[in-house]
């Protein structure tokens, strides 16, 4: 899968999508196949706060439980009930309907080009 060029990555393996006053954030197919068939997806409420660094949520998968690392400071404004009931939309579209939240972002951690993602993964 080619990685969208408008997007921004994060070495944790989480994607973050600019849309105006808000960000988008998943995860990247890379962890979604590291992780495997993912099973539970437990995110943060909508109104909490997130910390850019610092866990925000855990994605279960039938091999792992991996934590859901924050690329972005601020407040949470939506998630994914869909990717919630079923979890494994987040492997088979991580870029479209796999979307897990969306935050009013104050400040964005270090970040990736698609690119620099992409040679940091090895795929390039």
């Amino acid at each position: 899968m080619s990685l969208p060029e408008q997007l921004r990555y994060t070495e944790e393996h989480e994607w973050i999508e600019d849309r105006g006053d808000l960000v988008r954030i998943g995860i990247t197919p890379y962890a979604a196949q590291a992780l495997g068939d993912i099973v539970y997806v437990q995110l943060p409420e909508v109104g909490e706060r997130i910390e850019s660094g610092a866990s925000c949520g855990e994605l279960e998968s039938t091999k792992s439980v991996s934590d859901l690392f924050a690329p972005v400071t601020g407040e949470v404004v939506a998630v994914n009930a869909a990717a919630a009931d079923d979890p494994a939309v987040i492997g088979s579209d991580p870029f479209g309907e796999g979307w897990l939240l969306e935050v009013r972002a104050e400040q964005t951690g270090a970040v990736l080009t698609a690119q620099e993602y992409a040679q940091f993964t090895g795929g390039e």
